[in-house]
């Protein structure tokens, strides 16, 4: 997706964190140990960073920086870093100006998005590169090591572009979103398999992606200036192939050549496609995975 060139993304909530100590702060909020251990033998990631302990393997404490070099859209178009900064400020504006009143959440900002390398503290514990990108619920914050785009498509198979990038940080705001609404403590119950709460939860947050990318063209910047052009069908087609390539099934096969739907954390490919378009064309009212029953998921 390309931004406009002249926007300013400089209101964009994105910063970048250097390497920290370990604040061996346990689990907590939305995510649970049990779920993270399965996460990482099912999905072929390691989540167990995210388990906190004593003591730390990184030098000194972490530094939180601004992207100071990220002011426009031009900028966002050229870097990838500056293309998370821009993506937030849509983000932002999308859920605050509308998108979250739409299912009747009273929204509240996430703390930040905190760029990373190698590892990182946070407020679920610490966590590496390897855990891939994920929402802390007890901090309200999304972190990311940008090198997961590079591995997406030489891991996964997803076919890259800016939007498919983008897609990522939209999933990870919606379960800012299903936060603030109260859906991930509520669906907190450590069960797996295909109709689960953990693969609605998961397929929810793609549905809020969706519906973010179909209003991202309307998202302004604090002058008025629309921050995004619209999608082009190459850049939802992007965005859809992220969506596979962190399929349950397509991620299962390639790490244990079988499929295990019972042990299903996520949904399958085709589920991840699916509840995108749904959220894409139909807007986040109809992103209501809960009520869906097992033939409709």
């Amino acid at each position: 997706m390309t931004f406009n060139p002249g926007s300013d993304i400089s209101g964009g909530k994105a910063s970048r964190r250097g390497r920290g100590r370990t604040t061996g702060i346990a689990v907590g909020g939305g995510l649970g140990i049990i779920a993270l251990l399965l996460a990482s033998q099912l999905l072929g990631v390691d989540l167990t960073g995210l388990l906190g302990g004593s003591g730390g393997t990184g030098g000194g404490t972490a530094e939180d920086t601004e992207l100071e070099q990220c002011l426009t859209g031009q900028d966002a178009n050229e870097r990838v870093d500056c293309r998370m900064r821009g993506a937030s400020a849509s983000l932002e504006d999308y859920w605050s100006g509308g998108g979250a009143a739409e299912i009747g959440v009273t929204y509240r900002s996430p703390q930040d998005l905190i760029l990373f390398t190698d590892q990182v503290s946070t407020g679920c514990g610490q966590a590496t590169s390897a855990t891939g990108p994920f929402y802390c619920p007890p901090d309200e914050t999304i972190y990311l090591d940008v090198t997961f785009f590079d591995e997406l498509e030489s891991r996964y198979g997803a076919s890259g572009g800016s939007l498919s990038q983008m897609y990522v940080v939209a999933h990870e705001w919606g379960h800012h979103v299903q936060q603030v609404a109260g859906i991930l403590e509520a669906a907190q119950d450590g069960q797996t398999g295909p109709t689960s709460n953990a693969v609605r939860v998961e397929l929810q947050a793609d549905c809020f992606a969706g519906a973010w990318v179909a209003n991202a063209a309307q998202t302004r910047d604090d002058q008025g200036v629309p921050l995004l052009l619209e999608p082009t069908r190459q850049e939802i087609a992007d965005a859809l192939s992220a969506a596979a390539a962190v399929g349950d099934d397509r991620i299962q096969q390639a790490a244990q050549g079988q499929v295990n739907p019972h042990t299903f954390t996520h949904g399958t490919s085709e589920q991840r496609q699916r509840w995108f378009t749904v959220g894409y064309e139909q807007g986040p009212a109809a992103c209501d995975t809960f009520r869906a029953g097992a033939g409709e998921l």
